[in-house]
């Protein structure tokens, strides 16, 4: 929507295509066409007459046969990043730009506070939720902004050759939109791009060489090369533990820089505490990190970066704790929608009721299952492809016990607590963390991660505990 109005307004004839032709479609045709854009429902498939550009959705694969139509007439195919970044004026300002499997939405907020406790004017924008498209022609409320902090999906990379971010990031990779992409291969070099052109820094992640060779993936390091650079630019490195020069790393409980200081070879400045992070599990203190090197590359001081982590409190679903009852932890990582972020989840605590479920996506969980064997109190499973959970789970942690539950109504989740609880012992905790996606049973994530809380709470209230 946001680039048909743009590019109508600019002066392009636009033909808005969609395959589909029911109430959602009709209203916002219904919008365009008071515009005096023209509007196609029921035909995705063939390109209008005189189309000189087309500009996709990320609903729209590779493979569609709009695209096969569009490349045998010579016409480019562009998304709506590629789109922005070619609106930008003279006077736009730099991208620091994020990309990853998980954590994109994370680090990109923790780098807007970070951003901003350094006085700069910045936004957290993109796959975050809000359209670059508007933000480049400086729509309101984003006019004179200093910096942007960008999170970008595969698929938007995918269709954006142009762009060129000031310093960008890729946080980790497994597999994950390989029915979009088809590949692991084609994934992986979609969130390279965002590598391309850079100016300052290349940001991997250091400690990825395991998940990587697990996950048939390349490191986020190894996408560095591939890319064509701002002469001059760096790769920088976060890791988890002591870092090495050019890297940012953790040492004895303090958030260290030894890339952007005089001596990186002998020296190492402190930037924040692992306990200024909340929470401080282990994948939200390397999102910390990334979000820190993007800070330090584009000349943010180490007192900024403190008050920024400090001031961050995550969204939503991610890891939230909801409850403590009976000396047993509530947590909901209802984001958690595949099998790499139900990993760092699992690994962030001692002993866990598991619940988890949903639509897989084409996963496999073995190697889920077996890292987390020795943590697991129990698990609870829903959703429709749960029995390849409890497939895996009979293999790799045969002694755990597995409720399955096949009911998919509305009080389903509340069930699953229930069970979850009964199977629980004080100082456990119960973890929501699907490893899948939702929409079997609940009209997105957040819906699932409501359910969870709501019942948590109701447990809470019944048990006359207090919310956390």
């Amino acid at each position: 929507m946001p680039a048909a109005r743009v590019l109508h307004r600019l002066g392009a004839r636009v033909t808005v295509v969609n395959g589909g032709d029911g109430e959602g479609p009709r209203r916002q045709a219904a919008e365009l066409e008071e515009l005096g854009v023209t509007v196609r429902l029921g035909d995705d498939r063939t390109l209008p007459e005189g189309t000189g550009l087309v500009v996709t959705t990320p609903g729209f694969r590779p493979s569609a046969p709009l695209f096969a139509a569009a490349a045998e007439a010579g016409v480019p195919v562009w998304g709506d990043v590629e789109l922005a970044w070619r609106l930008r004026g003279p006077d736009s300002p730099p991208w620091l730009a994020v990309t990853g499997t998980n954590g994109k939405t994370t680090t990109v907020q923790m780098l807007a506070g970070i951003l901003r406790a350094a006085g700069l004017r910045t936004a957290a924008v993109g796959n975050i939720g809000v359209s670059l498209i508007d933000v480049v022609l400086e729509e309101e409320p984003y006019s004179g902004l200093d910096v942007l902090a960008v999170e970008l999906s595969s698929y938007q990379l995918h269709w954006a050759p142009s762009l060129r971010p000031h310093s960008g990031a890729v946080l980790n990779l497994a597999p994950d939109h390989l029915d979009w992409h088809g590949s692991m291969t084609e994934y992986a070099a979609a969130k390279g791009r965002i590598y391309e052109g850079n100016q300052v820094a290349c940001v991997y992640n250091a400690d990825d060489a395991e998940s990587a060779a697990a996950a048939g993936a390349p490191r986020t390091e190894d996408l560095v090369p591939e890319a064509d650079v701002v002469e001059g630019a760096r790769a920088i490195g976060f890791t988890l533990g002591a870092p090495a020069p050019s890297q940012l790393g953790v040492v004895e409980g303090v958030l260290v820089d030894r890339a952007f200081v005089e001596n990186r070879q002998r020296q190492a400045q402190e930037l924040a505490e692992v306990s200024d992070i909340d929470p401080p599990a282990p994948h939200n203190i390397a999102n910390a990190l990334a979000a820190a090197a993007l800070a330090r590359a584009f000349g943010v001081p180490p007192t900024a970066v403190r008050e920024g982590l400090r001031a961050f409190r995550p969204d939503a679903h991610r890891i939230t704790r909801v409850a403590e009852v009976g000396g047993v932890g509530y947590v909901d990582d209802s984001k958690a929608t595949n099998t790499h972020a139900a990993a760092a989840s699992l690994a962030a605590y001692e002993k866990i009721v598991w619940i988890a479920g949903g639509l897989a996506k084409g996963a496999t969980f073995d190697e889920l299952a077996a890292a987390a064997a020795s943590r697991l109190r129990g698990a609870v499973l829903l959703g429709a492809d749960r029995q390849l959970i409890a497939d895996a789970l009979a293999r790799h942690a045969p002694d755990v016990p597995v409720v399955d539950l096949a009911r998919t109504d509305t009080g389903a989740m509340a069930e699953a607590v229930r069970e979850a609880t009964a199977l629980a012992r004080p100082g456990d905790t119960v973890l929501l963390a699907p490893a899948c996606a939702s929409m079997d049973m609940f009209v997105n994530y957040n819906a699932r991660g409501d359910a969870f809380a709501e019942a948590v709470r109701a447990l809470a209230a019944a048990e006359g505990h207090s919310e956390q």
